[in-house]
């Protein structure tokens, strides 16, 4: 059994630790496939609500593995990206559950754009980002080019990604790059804290509206009011709203079941 990716569920709350410390959870083809599966198992998992992915040691995860790809002849990257990045960030973004990129250290290149695609982004005060790409003649991949101008605009997405600037979490937090910023020393307890939060919150209606923002990104104001009217319907008729209405009515905590 791998050991790249480690796994754990606290209080509804999967947490997926990137496991080459040594590295500084450097990404192997291992790694990458395994936290895809990871994810994969995640989603039909009653017992998970949120998933949280983060890094073991000093870094989130510095990029690729360089030395994993180089040979005799070029490396087909095209074949790798297909085989291993572009599954893993497509699980991420189409997974029915929230998932929390906790960042506690460096992210690099392609760690980098792991960071940027979580629903929620939570950053230690000693996480750095770096789009490292062009440092060494490379484009960003691995969603990065769809991620990173959505949240800072086209033109100081070129600026990060032709100077690779190192970004900290002081500067992250103002471009947008993440929600929360926690102090290193409580960052783990206050990370589960916040998912446990999350956890605790109509896990069908949050499905619903990550599918609903997911669609957003690409639709027109008329194809999203439509996209909305029709989810809703699906969340009206579900469990969980006549438990949101009866607490509500009797003012008491909501109690909402597995998805």
């Amino acid at each position: 059994m791998s050991t790249s990716v480690l796994s754990g569920l606290r209080n509804a709350v999967l947490t997926l630790t990137l496991n080459r410390p040594e590295r500084l959870n450097a990404a192997t083809d291992d790694l990458l496939l395994s936290l895809t599966a990871a994810l994969e198992r995640a989603g039909t998992d009653p017992d998970v609500r949120v998933v949280v992915i983060t890094g073991a040691g000093r870094g989130f995860c510095a990029g690729q593995d360089l030395g994993e790809l180089q040979g005799d002849t070029a490396p087909d990257l095209t074949g790798h990206l297909r085989r291993t990045y572009n599954p893993l960030i497509l699980a991420i973004r189409s997974l029915p559950k929230p998932v929390l990129t906790a960042v506690n250290g460096v992210a690099a290149g392609a760690g980098a754009s792991l960071a940027l695609s979580g629903d929620v982004r939570l950053w230690s005060e000693a996480a750095t980002l770096s789009m490292a790409f062009s440092s060494i003649a490379l484009i960003p991949d691995a969603g990065s080019t769809w991620f990173l101008p959505r949240m800072v605009g086209a033109a100081r997405a070129f600026e990060l990604m032709a100077f690779a600037e190192r970004v900290d979490a002081g500067a992250a937090l103002k471009l947008g790059l993440c929600e929360q910023v926690y102090p290193a020393e409580r960052f783990a307890a206050e990370v589960q804290a916040y998912a446990e939060r999350l956890a605790a919150r109509p896990p069908h209606a949050l499905a619903l509206t990550k599918q609903a923002l997911n669609f957003s990104l690409n639709a027109d104001l008329g194809a999203a009011l439509d996209h909305e009217a029709v989810l809703q319907q699906r969340a009206g008729e579900h469990a969980e709203h006549g438990e949101g209405l009866d607490a509500f009515r009797h003012k008491r905590k909501p109690e909402f079941g597995p998805f």
